[in-house]
Parts: structure tokens; sequence; C-alpha cells
């Protein structure tokens, strides 16, 4: 989500849109709606309940939309409602032991290290193929949500570090920690499935 918009100026059209041009809301929302769809996805599992993750965290953004103070950026404030709502509706459906946010043990732990230097080093003609990209999303899916939020912001969405925390309402030292373990897990599952892939060929960076 880490887009550049040089001709919008999102201050300005929340002031607009808090003084009663509701309409501007759409163009607000607008450059940001596929991320968060993708981001609801990738916890929801399927498109019925992901579009409504979605639709309900655009809903909360507008209501909320007074307590939104900049101290942020607007698509870092979004994207922590879509993840709230998708870590409720998951709670409320029973479907996913979540993690606390809080818990903290065993991320600094080993993770022998896989074939791969890091998980996104994945040949780029190889993601052109439908199924090395389903290998990807399962082995994204597999992680918990803990590690999954973080890498998806980091390497997916491109946030920074700092987004990134603020995003999940966590330290930047704890997104690094578990970015890093997220990315050593991703690449223990993928290097066994991708080690037929040309070495000679680009490697594919991510971010």
């Amino acid at each position: 989500m880490n887009v550049e918009h040089p001709d919008r100026d999102e201050a300005q059209m929340i002031a607009a849109i808090l003084a009663g041009d509701t309409r501007q809301y759409h163009e607000l929302i607008r450059p940001y709606e596929r991320s968060v769809y993708k981001m609801a996805l990738s916890f929801m599992k399927n498109e019925p309940d992901a579009e409504d993750v979605a639709q309900e965290a655009f809903l909360k953004a507008f209501r909320k939309l007074a307590d939104f103070r900049g101290q942020a950026k607007f698509s870092t404030w979004l994207i922590s409602i879509t993840l709230n709502e998708a870590r409720s509706r998951l709670r409320r459906q029973s479907t996913v032991p979540m993690e606390s946010l809080d818990q903290v043990t065993g991320e600094g732990g080993h993770i022998s290290p896989a074939l791969l230097r890091d998980w996104r080093e994945v040949p780029s003609e190889a993601l052109e193929r439908k199924e090395i990209r389903a290998i990807l999303v399962e082995a994204i899916g597999h992680l918990s949500p803990l590690y999954r939020e973080v890498l998806l912001l980091r390497d997916v969405e491109e946030f920074s570090i700092e987004e990134t925390a603020t995003a999940l309402t966590i330290t930047p030292g704890t997104v690094k920690v578990r970015l890093h373990r997220a990315r050593m897990m991703m690449q223990k599952e993928l290097a066994p499935k991708l080690k037929n892939a040309n070495p000679r060929r680009r490697w594919f960076q991510w971010s």
C-alpha cells in the first residue's frame, strides 16, 4: 500500500469530508481498496468474508474519521482498522486460534537456514506460473496471524518498519524480530518446493 499520490492532499480531503462533503470519501479510499481487500482475504480465506471485512473496515474508517489525527498516514490507519476487523471476525467465528499480540516468547529462537537466503528470492519467471503463486499464498496462509501480519505489511504492502509498528501497535523492534522469524519460516517451507528452479534465472525481490 506504499503508493505515492503526489496530486492528493489527503488532509484537505478529510477536512472536506468532515465538513459534510461525504462524496469525497470514495476518492479518499479508492487507492487503497485493493490492498485492504487483499489484507482481509489473507486472513478470511474466502472472498465473501474478505469482502465483508473490507466493507466493514471502510465503514468504520468513515465513522471514525473525526478521530484520525494525522499522526500516521491515512493508509496506515486504514490497514490497522482492517486488521482489527479481521481479528474480530475470526474470534467470532472461532475458526482460528488467535495468538496474543503481546506474545514475544520464543520469537528470538533459532531456525535453521533453508536453501534460499531469503524467502523473496523466488525466480521472477517462476512467479508467473500459477502453481508457484499458489505455493506462495499457501505458505503465507500457514503463518500464524502474529507473523503473517508483519510479513504482509512489510514484504507485500511495503510498509516501513515504523508504519508497520504503528499499524500493529507494537514496537519497531518487535516488528524486526517477527519479520525475521516470518521470513525464515517462509524460506524453510518454500525452499524444498522451489529447489528445482533454475539458479541462473534473475532473482525476484518482493521489496
